[in-house]
């Protein structure tokens, strides 16, 4: 095995992106030079998106006076707009604002065409992407100075999670529905993908870690599972919340990176050349 190793940690699809990406930059940067790293895939969790058809109406009733929706994932939106199978300006009777914490997510609602209309519907975005979070989001939605008693608020997200932009939005007086449209499903003990972790140099691996749910995952299967022990790993996490759960379950180092993949990737690169 080579001297160094990546570990994604997202979704099978979502990983595929970020490793074409990453081995692109790796090449180009020429820090892998005398010997590439291994990037291996280990989704922690698979995204599974609810198809009830009755979840669906729910979807489309709640939004019909809705005055403003958020999705707080790439997957949320996915998710959503398959239920749907309609375009977002068809909904209602009005254009509903839509909210987003991340570059991710405002790329995914742009691939459905949401934003690129004739008259584009608003997307609300922290501006830096340092903010790309919850609380990031609740400044920016803050200076739309509303009258939140006067506002209703649809928030689509998966099952679990924080609930802290709804309990904000609420305590400000917005009648707020939150709408779980997907699950998390854990990587079974059995998946093969687990003895390529029991067969790496823990020393010398970096865990691009993306979701805090998936890190309490991975400290419960190297507690019951494994012998190694995380305290010789880092792990590269884009979110303050993330690299607390890397340091709860024990990683030797812990990164914190600004959010998006880009500048995942700048973090990466920064680790080979240590």
């Amino acid at each position: 095995m080579s001297t160094k190793t990546i570990i994604v940690t997202r979704p099978a699809g979502q990983a595929r992106q970020l490793i074409e990406v990453l081995s692109r930059a790796i090449e180009a940067s020429g820090v892998g030079k005398r010997s590439l790293p291994e990037i291996l895939s280990l989704p922690l969790l698979t995204i599974a998106p609810k198809l009830d058809e009755h979840l669906a109406g729910h979807i489309a009733a709640a939004l019909d006076d809705a005055d403003l929706a958020i999705f707080v994932s790439p997957n949320a939106i996915e998710s959503v707009m398959r239920l749907l199978e309609r375009d977002w300006q068809d909904l209602s009777r009005k254009v509903i604002p839509i909210g987003v914490m991340g570059g991710s997510s405002h790329l995914a609602l742009k691939n459905h065409g949401i934003g690129l209309e004739d008259h584009p519907t608003p997307i609300i975005i922290p501006k830096n992407n340092e903010n790309w979070d919850s609380e990031g989001l609740w400044n920016e939605l803050q200076s739309l100075q509303w009258d939140w008693q006067d506002k209703k608020v649809v928030i689509f997200k998966g099952e679990g999670g924080r609930d802290w932009l709804a309990d904000t939005l609420r305590k400000a007086g917005a009648t707020v529905e939150v709408i779980s449209t997907y699950t998390r499903i854990p990587l079974d003990i059995d998946n093969p993908s687990w003895q390529l972790v029991r067969e790496m140099d823990l020393s010398k691996s970096l865990w691009l870690l993306t979701s805090s749910e998936a890190v309490r995952y991975l400290g419960e299967v190297m507690k019951d599972q494994f012998t190694q022990n995380l305290n010789v790993a880092s792990a590269l996490c884009p979110h303050h919340n993330i690299a607390d759960a890397a340091e709860m379950i024990g990683f030797g180092e812990v990164f914190t990176s600004e959010p998006g993949d880009e500048a995942l990737i700048k973090s990466t690169l920064a680790w080979l050349t240590i």
